[in-house]
């Protein structure tokens, strides 16, 4: 199902189409986006680049258009529409605007655009540099155009970079609903010059079960709202009735029943100050809320949302040019739906599930549009019970970030670890994964993390499609560096196509199943399975059957593969175990079965005593073919002559062993440096290596330093 699916960038409008049996990724938004560098230009084109800390890398696409001042950046309208979003950036420090032409012919209206919102430093946040350089700034026209007519953008009085415009047909101002109580019955101030704070307060509270409305204008509010229950707040539209106000609702409980829609919330939130609750709802709105129809922007968060928000829903909203979070729900958030979406230049995750307290249960996000998380994930579920991440179109994630992250990433306790099914399905991700300075390697498109727990979840990822994420598209990853196993994860239906890197990176123990994964253009090898620590465990792929594309697994796990580096050539002469996970039937003490593939002849592997046979097995990563092995012990003279009966055995599956070479002595001599050589039979083909030892003449239990696995005899 998934490989029919197609993600289209026309005209530098980005859309997911797919059969009718799937559902289109993404939102249903009224605008179309058009890139700059899809439009005619006088200025200076930018990108792509994917490096953190320059302006394309934070683009839409990675490129956008300089515009000196007098330059200009022509687009061709997509449809009709009356109304303008630009996202664009200023240098530091700068202000100016952008003249509009419609056909040749200038407008008397004009875009301001600041530095002002942009241009964020969070040095608390280990490996963030300055970001959020990009804002967005609308117009309407006051007057139509149709599609295919020319709308022009000149730079006055600064160098103005524009990203992307996006073209809407902005209905009419709605009309007041009929036993309403209107704010400015109250005294609010639709001119934006006096304080409306109480004349909203006593809007709310005249208006219990009813609506609260908010005519068009603009109503400046200098504290926040409390106490919001069993109301409706209604505008006339996102783009008619805007309330000036960084803090718009803060409370930490309600009775519920709060329906907030149809019109915007715009902070003057300049900083990333976690400890101001700088958010549009800070707290909780209460049992059977939902919030619609509203454009949010310039606040850290959009919602911050902890207490009791059950069966709360968030649809058809705009997030734009948050410092932190779009939407969090931290924790107790019961059957909550956010879905429809649309989120832009986030300073941090654009939606997270961040189950500190108590857990999220099923709750999910669907059918969102994210684009441009400027230093976190664009989807992060950090613990949770059964939870749902569906239909999702996520791009251009930078710094930090993958796509989507499944993650026992706790920050803080009491945090509840994944539980239940976690649900992953029909999600596309574009020019998602960006390089970690913190690992100082990359993080995939899609990752599952067991950073401070093993993931015992089941994760069931379906019917994904990766278009061109600048590393890897799937990564399994234990990323507070401990190893803790990535678990219990199945991968069906999957379109991975120009991936930079590889397909699955396997940096920790664990075990997922792949079906149904095709992949074309992959930059370096289908596999980077090196789990970290060495010898934590092996990473087990299963083969679910119907893959394709993505066989090959990178050779070396002392190197990175960089974004479209061949696989390395073999060296016909490596040890094909040194440094691979090793495991045992049994210990003594230190001596762990790492020591015998840890490149170290003086360390070495030392079964339980008198408990033959033993056995060490060493996983080489992928079916390999093996024509000689060399046993060692420590070369010490202490160590004396011995004889060990040893049996090789190999699989290429780790549970189904077969042997290669039965059981026959193999004499250490300290004269000869305590080393054997064991030659294999032409064609022996295996991945998982095991030596069964069923007597020592030196030692009552089995006993190596080092054991050696060449491709040549």
């Amino acid at each position: 199902m998934p490989t029919a699916m197609t993600v289209a960038l026309a005209a530098g409008l980005l859309t997911a189409t797919v059969p009718t049996a799937q559902a289109a990724a993404g939102a249903t938004l009224p605008f179309t986006s058009v890139e700059a560098e899809s439009a005619t230009t006088t200025g200076t084109k930018i990108g792509p680049d994917h490096t953190q800390g320059t302006l394309a890398s934070e683009a839409s696409g990675r490129q956008a258009v300089r515009l000196n001042s007098g330059r200009r950046v022509e687009f061709t309208a997509p449809r009709a529409a009356n109304a303008l979003n630009v996202a664009y950036s200023v240098p530091d420090g700068q202000s100016g605007s952008l003249n509009v032409y419609v056909n040749g012919t200038k407008l008397a209206r004009t875009i301001a655009v600041t530095s002002k919102y942009s241009y964020v430093d969070t040095g608390w946040i280990p490996g963030a540099k300055t970001h959020h350089f990009y804002d967005n700034a609308r117009l309407l026209l006051g007057q139509n155009v149709q599609a295919g007519d020319r709308v022009a953008l000149e730079a006055t009085n600064a160098q103005v970079t524009v990203d992307v415009a996006d073209f809407e047909q902005v209905a009419g101002a709605a009309s007041q609903p009929a036993g309403s109580v209107s704010v400015t019955s109250k005294g609010a101030d639709p001119s934006g010059q006096g304080d409306s704070t109480q004349a909203f307060r006593d809007a709310i509270a005249s208006a219990q079960g009813g609506v609260v409305w908010i005519p068009p204008g603009e109503y400046r509010l200098t504290s926040s709202l409390s106490g919001v229950q069993n109301v409706t707040l209604q505008g006339a539209g996102s783009w008619h009735s805007v309330v000036r106000s960084s803090r718009f609702i803060d409370q930490s409980s309600s009775s519920g029943g709060v329906h907030i829609k149809d019109f915007a919330v715009i902070g003057e939130v300049t900083e990333r100050v976690d400890s101001n609750p700088d958010n549009f709802v800070n707290g909780s709105l209460g049992p059977n809320s939902s919030v619609s129809g509203m454009w949010l922007q310039h606040l850290k968060v959009g919602l911050w949302l902890m207490g009791n928000n059950d069966n709360l829903v968030v649809e058809n909203n705009r997030f734009l040019d948050m410092t932190a979070d779009g939407l969090n729900l931290n924790g107790n958030a019961r059957g909550v739906k956010v879905r429809g979406n649309f989120l832009r230049n986030q300073g941090d995750d654009a939606l997270a599930m961040w189950s500190l307290n108590a857990p999220d249960v099923n709750s999910s996000f669907e059918n969102n549009t994210i684009t441009q998380p400027n230093l976190a994930n664009g989807i992060a579920i950090y613990g949770g019970t059964d939870i749902t991440v569906r239909n999702n179109l996520i791009s251009d994630t930078n710094a930090l970030g993958s796509g989507i992250a499944i993650s026992n990433q706790k920050f803080l306790d009491p945090f509840h670890p994944l539980s239940g099914t976690i649900t992953v399905d029909g999600n596309t991700l574009v020019r998602t994964g960006a390089m970690n300075p913190n690992w100082n390697h990359p993080m995939g498109a899609l990752r599952v993390d067991s950073y401070d727990s093993a993931i015992e979840a089941q994760v069931k990822i379906t019917n994904t499609t990766i278009t061109d994420s600048p590393y890897s598209a799937f990564e399994f990853v234990s990323g507070g560096g401990r190893g803790l196993a990535a678990k219990n994860v199945t991968v069906d239906g999957a379109t991975v196509r120009n991936t930079g890197t590889v397909v699955v990176q396997a940096e920790t123990q664990g075990a997922a199943t792949f079906g149904n994964v095709t992949a074309t253009g992959v930059g370096a090898a289908g596999i980077y399975n090196c789990p970290y620590p060495a010898n934590s465990g092996p990473f087990t792929l299963t083969d679910g059957g119907g893959n394709s594309g993505w066989s090959s697994t990178w050779s070396d796990c002392s190197t990175w593969p960089q974004p479209g580096q061949s696989n390395p050539d073999p060296d016909p002469a490596r040890n094909l175990a040194k440094g691979r996970p090793a495991t045992a039937t049994g210990s003594q003490d230190v001596y762990t079965p790492g020591k015998a593939v840890d490149g170290d002849a003086n360390s070495y592997w030392e079964s339980g005593n008198n408990a033959f046979p033993q056995s060490l097995t060493v996983d080489l990563g992928s079916r390999e073919a093996v024509r000689r092995l060399v046993l060692m012990l420590p070369p010490s003279s202490a160590w004396g002559a011995r004889t060990q009966t040893v049996t090789v055995l190999g699989s290429t599956d780790g549970s189904n062993f077969s042997t290669v070479v039965g059981p026959t002595g193999y004499r250490f001599e300290p004269a000869t440096g305590n080393t054997v050589t064991v030659a294999l039979p032409a064609g022996t083909g295996l991945r998982h290596l095991r030596l069964s030892v069923s007597a020592n003449t030196g030692w009552p239990a089995a006993q190596f330093s080092e054991v050696e696995a060449y491709p040549t005899s």
